[in-house]
C-alpha cells in the first residue's frame, strides 16, 4: 500500500510538471489588449467613442439647441448583435452613455431595462417611503432622441485556414422620438487580420 501511495504521488507530479502554466499581469483598464482578434472591450470602447465624436460635430445638435434652447435628451437603445460570435452589446451601449454624458452636449436618460426597476422602486415607495421622502410620480424626464443600431461582421478564411480577415461594421441611428424623423446616422468599420502559426503534431 505504501509503494502505490508513492507511486500516484509521482504520477501527479508528472502530470502537473506537464501541464499548462499560465502568469497574471494587472495592466490598466483601457489597455489595448487583442489577444483572439475578436471583438472586445477595447473595440466597444474606441468605436464608440469615435462615433459619439461624431455625432456631436454634426449638424443635428446645434439645430435643437437654437430651436428649443436646451440640450437635447437622448436614451440609448438597442444595439442588435448580427454576428456569429457573442459580443456583450450592454458593453457598447454604456460606452456610448458615457461618452454622451462625459460630452456635456447631451442629457442621458435611462434605458427600457432600468425604467423597468426604476419605475417599480418609485411604486413601492409611494406605499411604504414617508410623504416627505417618498419619489413624486410622473416626473420623468422625457427622451427626445433614442440610439439604435447594429453590429455585423464579415468572416475571410483563407484555405489553409492561418489567415482570417474579420470586418466589423458598426451602424448607429440617431431618431427623433416625437417625429421619427433620423437626425444623425453613423457607420464605423473595423478590420483585422489573424495570422495563425501551424499547430503542432
Amino acid at each position: 500500500m505504501r509503494h502505490s501511495g508513492i507511486i500516484m504521488i509521482l504520477i501527479a507530479a508528472v502530470f502537473t510538471a506537464c501541464g499548462p502554466s499560465q502568469t497574471v499581469s494587472r495592466v490598466a483598464s483601457d489597455t489595448q489588449t487583442d489577444l483572439s482578434g475578436r471583438w472586445n472591450d477595447t473595440d466597444a470602447r474606441l468605436v464608440a467613442e469615435d462615433m459619439i465624436a461624431d455625432a456631436l460635430s454634426n449638424v443635428w445638435l446645434a439645430r435643437f439647441k437654437n430651436q428649443h434652447d436646451k440640450p437635447p435628451v437622448a436614451v440609448v437603445g438597442r444595439i442588435r448583435n448580427e454576428t456569429m460570435e457573442h459580443i456583450d452589446t450592454d458593453v457598447f451601449t454604456k460606452e456610448m452613455e458615457r461618452a454622451f454624458v462625459n460630452s456635456g452636449e447631451v442629457s442621458v436618460v435611462a434605458d427600457s431595462e432600468e425604467r423597468k426597476q426604476i419605475r417599480a422602486e418609485r411604486q413601492d415607495q409611494q406605499s411604504f417611503a414617508s410623504y416627505e421622502t417618498a419619489a413624486a410620480l410622473a416626473k420623468e424626464i422625457g427622451a427626445d432622441f433614442i440610439m439604435i443600431g447594429n453590429i455585423s461582421s464579415i468572416v475571410d478564411e483563407s484555405v489553409s485556414g492561418k489567415l482570417v480577415a474579420i470586418s466589423y461594421s458598426i451602424n448607429l441611428e440617431l431618431i427623433n422620438v416625437e417625429t421619427n424623423q433620423k437626425a444623425w446616422i453613423g457607420n464605423k468599420k473595423i478590420k483585422k487580420l489573424i495570422e495563425r502559426s501551424k499547430l503542432r503534431g
